[in-house]
C-alpha cells in the first residue's frame, strides 16, 4: 500500500496518532539515508533506502536542496554543514558533552585507548562525545553514531538504570540484528546480565558488538543521582583480556567518572 507521501511498506502502514506528520517523518528519513558509509546517494538509492517511490523522494530531496541541508550536481545529493544546525540547539542545551570532553581526553592519555561518552535514545545508545586513539572497529564511530544498546557496555549500564518490566523489549526488538555469535539473544540472559551490572556499577561486554572488541562501562549520574550518560573504553581483544580490563582500565574508568560527575554537579545543580 502506498502512502500520501509515496510510501509503502510496514512502516506506512504502522498505526500512528492523529497529530501525526508523516511527511515530516519521511523528509526526516531522508536525512537519515545518509551517513558515513553512504556520503553520496542518488535519487534512487534515497527512495529504495527510505521506501518511498522515486516521485517523493525527488520532492523531498529537491525541497531539502531548496532548503540549504543538501547539494546535488543533477546526479547524486550529499548533506550540506547546515545539517549540523538540526542537532546543535540540543547539543548546546545539553551540557554533559562539554563537561566530559576534557576528562574524556585525561582518560585516553592515561590508558592510551578511545573513550566516548553515550546517551539512550530509544533501543540505541548515540555517541555524544568521543576522543578516539585508533581505529579498532570496523565502523567508523563519530558523535552521532548509534549502536543497539543490548549489546553493547554503554547500554547495558543505561538499560540497568531502567525499571526491570522494560528490559525484555530491548533484545526483543534487537534480537534480528544481533552482531556477533556470542551476543545475548535471550531476555532471560539479558535480565541476568543487567541486574549484576546494576549491583556492580559497570558492564563489561567480550565481543558482543564486534567479533575482537571488548568494552567497559560505567554510568554517570547528575545531582540528582540519575543515571544520564555513560562512558567506554574499548579495546582491542588481542591487547586486553576480560581481567585485565577490569583491573587496569576499570579504575581509571570509575575515577573519570567520578570527575565529571563533580564538575555536572557545579555546571547543572540538581540536574
Amino acid at each position: 500500500m502506498t502512502g500520501a507521501d509515496g510510501a509503502s511498506g510496514a512502516d506506512g502502514e504502522r498505526e500512528r496518532g492523529a497529530h501525526f506528520v508523516r511527511s515530516f517523518e519521511r523528509g526526516l528519513a531522508v536525512i537519515r539515508a545518509f551517513g558515513a558509509d553512504r556520503p553520496e546517494l542518488t535519487l534512487s538509492e534515497v527512495a529504495r533506502a527510505c521506501d518511498l517511490t522515486r516521485a517523493a523522494a525527488r520532492r523531498f530531496l529537491l525541497t531539502l536542496a531548496d532548503l540549504g541541508y543538501v547539494h546535488t550536481d543533477g546526479r547524486v545529493f550529499r548533506l550540506s554543514p547546515r545539517v549540523l544546525e538540526l542537532g546543535y540547539a540540543y547539543l548546546s542545551s545539553f551540557t554533559l558533552p562539554e563537561i566530559a570532553q576534557p576528562h574524556l581526553e585525561r582518560l585516553v592519555a592515561e590508558v592510551h585507548e578511545s573513550s566516548s561518552l553515550c546517551v539512550l535514545d530509544g533501543d540505541d545508545v548515540v555517541y555524544v562525545a568521543r576522543v578516539p586513539v585508533s581505529r579498532i572497529m570496523t565502523t567508523t564511530i563519530t558523535v552521532g553514531t548509534r549502536f543497539p544498546a543490548y549489546a553493547t557496555s554503554v547500554g547495558r549500564v543505561l538499560i540497568a538504570d531502567l525499571p526491570e518490566e522494560r528490559w525484555d523489549g530491548f533484545v526483543d526488538r534487537g534480537r534480528p540484528a544481533a552482531p556477533t555469535e556470542r551476543t545475548i539473544v535471550s531476555a532471560g540472559q539479558l535480565r541476568a546480565e543487567l541486574r549484576a551490572v546494576r549491583e556492580q556499577g559497570h558492564a563489561v561486554v567480550d565481543q558482543e558488538l564486534e567479533a575482537g572488541l571488548r568494552s567497559v562501562a560505567a554510568p554517570v549520574r547528575d545531582g540528582a543521582g540519575a543515571v544520564v550518560a555513560a562512558v567506554n573504553i574499548p579495546v582491542h581483544a588481542s591487547r586486553h583480556s576480560v581481567e585485565s580490563v577490569r583491573t587496569g582500565l576499570l579504575p581509571h574508568l570509575l575515577a573519570t567518572v567520578a570527575r565529571i560527575e563533580a564538575d555536572l554537579r557545579v555546571a547543572a545543580p540538581g540536574r
